[in-house]
């Protein structure tokens, strides 16, 4: 499919942090490099805003995961772990990151999904319908609902070079989980994809 890409494109990044993190973790058992993805997802567009949806566990090992987020201009927004009575757990943030597209998506040419979850299908349909936004979507191919796949204008399939979006696989991006922290992604200068 031809996606029109232009410098004066305004983008929102909606990441869907534990559907990536699983992912990563149960296929290639490394961490996701957020700044990598966030960078080739922008390419050289505008970016108006990057939020990344993370659940927070009881022992709060996450304020360091946190704090590189902030440091690349991507904005976490917290929910706690549900622990329900018998033990089971619940964690999800796709109401909330589906919510804060529409939201947005009047202030943006482009929406940009980190998710392989099919249950964004709906919201990719309402955002192309009855906000004109081009929506993309940004995940493993491999554990990606085909149907999100089929709904988006464009997709980037990070299987094809895993390595280069992954932290803790012996590539040269392995950086002891620091991933892309060196500035803020809204400084950075335009890059070519």
């Amino acid at each position: 499919m031809s996606v029109i890409k232009h410098k004066e494109q305004r983008v929102g990044i909606f990441i869907d942090t534990q559907n990536l993190y699983h992912t990563a973790k149960n296929l290639y058992h490394a961490r996701v490099n957020f700044g990598q993805i966030i960078k080739d997802a922008l390419g050289d567009r505008s970016l108006i805003r990057a939020v990344a949806y993370v659940i927070t566990t009881e022992a709060g090992d996450e304020k360091p995961f946190f704090e590189a987020l902030t440091k690349m201009g991507i904005e976490a927004k917290t929910k706690d772990l549900q622990i329900f009575a018998g033990g089971s757990k619940k964690a999800d943030w796709d109401v909330g990151m589906a919510i804060d597209a529409v939201k947005l998506a009047p202030k943006l040419d482009a929406v940009v999904l980190v998710t392989g979850d099919g249950d964004f299908v709906p919201l990719v349909e309402y955002l192309q319908m009855h906000s004109g936004c081009q929506v993309e979507a940004v995940s493993f191919g491999k554990s990606t609902s085909s149907k999100l796949r089929e709904a988006v204008d464009d997709f980037i399939d990070l299987d094809q070079n895993p390595r280069k979006y992954l932290i803790g696989t012996g590539g040269s991006n392995s950086d002891g989980g620091a991933g892309a922290r060196r500035g803020n992604m809204r400084r950075r200068p335009p890059q070519q994809g």
